[in-house]
């Protein structure tokens, strides 16, 4: 049998489900956490909200490695601009520094965000910024790989002054279902919810996502059937 050829310069496929939606006093920012390498899990419970401030976050999309290096970046000169001014940066601001990152450098970057937070100017704002740079202010935005089985669903289900118990809800039931639809998205739901009072974390283990269609119900690892007093035998 001959060895198959591996090109290692051949670009590898990724995938992701990252969503930001306002809500009447805040904004919910939700994304899954496996990270792929084609078809190689190369991680399945990474954490792709990134904070930048106290009040703002930004969801991750695309190469993981562009992504957190325009978040450290954004992160630095957001410190830099809170010192100089002596208050917090605003969310449009965070945004814009992510833009003008992500356009000056989108020759070589393969990363796609979306900055949520609240500031005492404007109240809970999203911006998505695809590839290439641009910004968009917009009451909710989704990106990733798993978006694509989400816009009718966000068309039909988003709804403007919603409470933060049905953002929160909206958002967990969209990843879901993009997990259940997306092969490169998957693993836990993580969230973050952010308004006046603060930014607040929220995990959801896979056991307790919903499941849709035809999914099957989680069932024992190896590891808890060869760690079982009476371990079944396993037939090939």
């Amino acid at each position: 049998m001959e060895n198959a050829s591996v090109d290692v310069n051949h670009p590898h496929s990724m995938g992701t489900t990252i969503i930001g939606v306002t809500y009447n006093g805040g904004v919910v920012l939700a994304a899954d956490s496996r990270t792929s390498t084609g078809m190689y899990v190369a991680n399945r419970a990474s954490d792709k909200i990134t904070q930048l401030t106290d009040n703002v976050y930004v969801c991750r999309s695309g190469s993981a490695a562009d992504s957190q290096i325009v978040s450290d970046y954004v992160r630095y000169f957001l410190h830099q601009h809170t010192i100089q001014l002596g208050q917090p940066a605003t969310v449009k601001v965070a945004a814009n520094l992510a833009r003008l990152l992500s356009y000056n450098n989108k020759d070589r970057l393969q990363t796609g965000l979306i900055v949520g937070g609240w500031d005492k100017y404007e109240g809970g704002k999203i911006y998505g910024i695809p590839l290439g740079g641009a910004v968009l202010e917009q009451p909710f935005s989704i990106g990733g790989s798993g978006s694509t089985y989400l816009y009718g669903f966000f068309d039909q289900a988003w709804k403007e002054g919603m409470t933060q118990e049905e953002a929160e809800k909206l958002v967990v039931t969209a990843v879901s279902l993009a997990i259940a639809r997306d092969g490169a998205s998957g693993g836990v739901v993580r969230t973050v919810t952010i308004n006046k009072d603060g930014a607040t974390r929220k995990f959801y283990p896979c056991d307790s996502l919903q499941l849709w269609h035809e999914e099957l119900e989680p069932v024992n690892s190896l590891l808890d059937v060869v760690s079982a007093s009476s371990p079944v035998p396993m037939v090939s």
